[in-house]
């Protein structure tokens, strides 16, 4: 499958939030996927949990390379770099993880794909960018110093790109002060997509949902 680094890392940093999202069912995982790219949030990570996830990623990707390629699926909870080479062959257009590994970072800029390395520290972040990771995951987010933490860092380091998950929810209340900090983009789980509107099967509001949230990003970042 081809890939545009630059055009995946822009459309991340464009839509403001990456939608995060598991299920074992791959009707659901496309049914939601297309709720968010209708939405206004086209690049989501799907996170490698639960048996059999990878099976479940192929399926979606493949559905969408038919069905809708503007939307850019990538991968979240990978902590090795064979697991992250399985993904990229079955179409992840992005890594995420909840930790920091080389190997990883390795691997990813062989093949031209971004990777979002999960730091918790000025030099984890600073190690990463020295790997070539162009956005770094903070995780945990709000457990890791929130935005007071982001301000710090941008003051030395004003060239990093910082996209929290982990402590963000999907309010203007929680937005706002990560994006007036500096942040470029957001990860947000179950606060976005919640128990409520999946076991409803409420795809229109998973979608109404999203397109809030990127449109009240836009609000805070002025545009």
């Amino acid at each position: 499958m081809a890939r545009d680094r630059l055009k995946t890392l822009s459309a991340m940093i464009d839509q403001g939030v990456v939608p995060v999202f598991y299920h074992p069912d791959p009707e659901v995982c496309a049914k939601v996927i297309q709720a968010c790219a209708d939405g206004g949030a086209k690049c989501v990570e799907f996170t490698n949990r639960g048996d059999f996830a990878l099976d479940v990623f192929a399926e979606v990707t493949r559905h969408f390379a038919k069905a809708d390629p503007s939307v850019v699926m990538g991968v979240g909870s990978v902590v090795d770099a064979p697991t992250a080479a399985l993904y990229i062959a079955n179409g992840a257009n992005f890594v995420v993880g909840p930790m920091l590994n080389p190997e990883v970072a390795r691997l990813c800029n062989r093949r031209m794909v971004p990777y979002s390395p999960g730091c918790g520290t000025v030099s984890e972040i600073g190690q990463a960018q020295e790997l070539g990771c162009e956005i770094v995951k903070l995780f945990p987010g709000g457990a890791v110093g929130g935005p007071d933490f982001v301000k710090n860092l941008l003051g030395p380091m004003p060239w990093s790109k910082v996209m929290p998950t982990g402590g963000v929810d999907a309010t203007e209340a929680s937005l706002r002060p990560w994006f007036e900090a500096g942040i470029v983009a957001c990860g947000i789980g179950s606060n976005l997509i919640s128990k409520a509107l999946l076991e409803a099967g409420d795809y229109a509001g998973i979608a109404a949902r999203v397109r809030d949230t990127v449109e009240t990003i836009r609000k805070i970042r002025g545009g």
